[in-house]
């Protein structure tokens, strides 16, 4: 049968990114523990695309995704899978992100009671032929905020809210990704209080008083993981946003920052 997507084109054009998006596979991520978390994951995975070639072979990722799929997945895989990428469509990059929720483990403070927090988490690599794979990790980390102002200037009580830090990180090369169960928990510190699925009366006491002890505006919050973020040993480059979706407003509160970190 002709291959037509291996035809050369005249037009001159080299395009980027090329190849599927929104294609939904189970995955295993290793966890700290080191064991691994069943995860639907959302794919675009893609290849450069030469100028002289008219098309890539779409029904190749697939075949590529589905071994690894069966496999537990971090770092070292993802760069396999995207040399393996290359190799096989003739191309000099690819690239691959992941998105799926990934589940921690939180324990009340009180009562002790266990439940699962589920976080909005990506996974990025980009590897040129002969190079280092550059990973991404992407985090979504809810937690409670109290605004300062309003306990201030209010006899009693103060207005809170369920705020955000979104954040992605990189690292050098060389040096291990942080885990999502330690981002997660390093950002959640940031604010108010965390945010916890199960709680009982004892429970809902504490950390309504927590969050009351501890007020902080979103650019607070925004600093202080700033001031985090900076510590972490090996950390290349990262960018942190922060929303307090507002109880009293029709609007949140929003803050963010990026930054290249010198070796």
């Amino acid at each position: 049968m002709q291959d037509v997507q291996n035809r050369e084109d005249a037009r001159g054009i080299a395009i980027q990114r090329v190849g599927i998006k929104d294609a939904h596979l189970p995955f295993q991520i290793k966890t700290k523990e080191g064991g691994f978390q069943q995860v639907l994951a959302c794919i675009r995975f893609t290849v450069a695309l030469p100028k002289e070639y008219k098309g890539t072979h779409m029904s190749r990722f697939l075949e590529i995704l589905m071994p690894w799929s069966r496999k537990p997945l971090a770092e070292q895989e993802m760069e396999c899978m995207l040399t393996e990428a290359m190799e096989h469509l003739e191309a000099e990059e690819a690239e691959v992100e992941m998105a799926f929720k990934y589940f921690v483990e939180k324990q009340a403070p009180v009562s002790g009671g266990k439940s699962f927090l589920d976080l909005d988490t990506t996974f990025m690599g980009r590897k040129r032929r002969g190079e280092a794979m550059q990973f991404r990790l992407g985090l979504i980390v809810p937690f409670t905020s109290l605004c300062p102002c309003s306990k201030e200037i209010s006899q009693y009580g103060a207005h809170n809210q369920r705020s955000v830090a979104r954040v992605q990180v990189e690292f050098e090369q060389g040096v291990d990704c942080i885990y999502i169960e330690d981002l997660a928990m390093l950002l959640e510190r940031q604010g108010s209080a965390p945010i916890y699925p199960l709680l009982k009366r004892e429970d809902e006491k504490y950390v309504t008083e927590a969050a009351y002890e501890n007020p902080k505006f979103v650019e607070d919050i925004l600093r202080d993981g700033v001031l985090a973020l900076r510590a972490l040993p090996g950390l290349s480059w990262f960018s942190l946003e922060c929303e307090n979706f507002e109880s009293i407003h029709n609007h949140s509160a929003y803050a963010s920052h990026e930054e290249m970190l010198k070796s």
